[in-house]
């Protein structure tokens, strides 16, 4: 299924065009209705997919190409502007879908709400789900500003949907006192500050179970990417990304889906945010799909 009102005929690089025959379904969520911020994240996936021209299809870290494994690109989810609750309804609905014919689903965001209704289509397929959370930002938010659905919000709604201790964030440096009290006192796992040396340490305790992958590219320092609404200084740098995605990739755990969410490209005009994200798409891609 391929969303063909909103689709622009661009696709990442090396997607092929047979529904049926995917492994992994690539598909945009271009929402960015409650950012608190700087909107411009529903503008990242068709960018991601743009710059992905400029990627070589085969990566030296994983000795694999993107034509070892079938990608379907099926566009942008088409979200109604300035409505969070329909929006995250359609994206629901279109991953239970992809789940239904076991396929691999791979979001690109759009604001981090929208990682929301993806885990809840996964878990309502499979009740044994663990979350890995890479993100500068906590987003264990109960509202914010009275808004309970806000990309402030979607981290702690996950912990209650699946349980706090089935969820792993790392490279946390921003948050209110209250959610990292809640981080502390929950039972949920969260690492200040750092990614790679952690998640390492973690990995192998996670063996064997599914777990979903999300990463906001806001861990990365502004340095290394200033196309993002809500920057944090102090970040990792793009080399320790690669490090974690190949860490995961590496390990036994049992990736039932990802996403990379909150690339912003207005405020990056040299596409170094975009290019960046688009080579981490690859690495996920090949890294993941098994």
């Amino acid at each position: 299924m391929r969303f063909d009102e909103a689709y622009s005929g661009k696709v990442f690089i090396a997607s092929q065009n047979d529904y049926d025959k995917a492994d992994v379904v690539l598909y945009g969520m271009p929402m960015d209705w409650t950012v608190s911020f700087r909107p411009g994240s529903r503008f990242g996936p068709n960018r991601i997919r743009e710059v992905s021209i400029g990627l070589e299809e085969y990566s030296p870290y994983l000795d694999r190409e993107l034509t070892d494994i079938n990608v379907f690109d099926a566009g942008d989810i088409p979200l109604p502007f300035g409505n969070p609750e329909k929006s995250l309804k359609l994206i629901k609905d279109y991953v239970s879908t992809l789940t239904k014919d076991r396929k691999l689903p791979f979001g690109l965001g759009g604001e981090h709400l929208v990682t929301l209704p993806v885990v809840e289509a996964i878990y309502d397929k499979t009740k044994d789900l663990t979350l890995i959370h890479i993100d500068a930002h906590t987003d264990l938010r109960d509202d914010y500003e009275g808004e309970v659905y806000s990309h402030s919000t979607p981290v702690k709604k996950i912990c209650e949907l699946i349980g706090p201790e089935n969820v792993y964030s790392f490279g946390i440096r921003s948050g209110m006192k209250e959610e990292f009290i809640y981080a502390k006192t929950s039972g949920m796992h969260l690492y200040k500050y750092h990614v790679i040396e952690p998640l390492k340490q973690v990995l192998p305790t996670l063996s064997g179970k599914n777990v979903y992958v999300t990463i906001d590219i806001d861990v990365l320092d502004p340095a290394s990417a200033p196309g993002t609404g809500t920057q944090e200084v102090g970040g990792i740098t793009s080399n320790e990304l690669l490090a974690a995605i190949h860490a995961i990739a590496g390990s036994k755990v049992n990736v039932v889906g990802c996403d990379l969410v909150e690339v912003s490209p207005p405020y990056d005009n040299s596409d170094q945010t975009a290019i960046a994200a688009s080579k981490f798409v690859r690495e996920m891609l090949l890294g993941f799909t098994k």
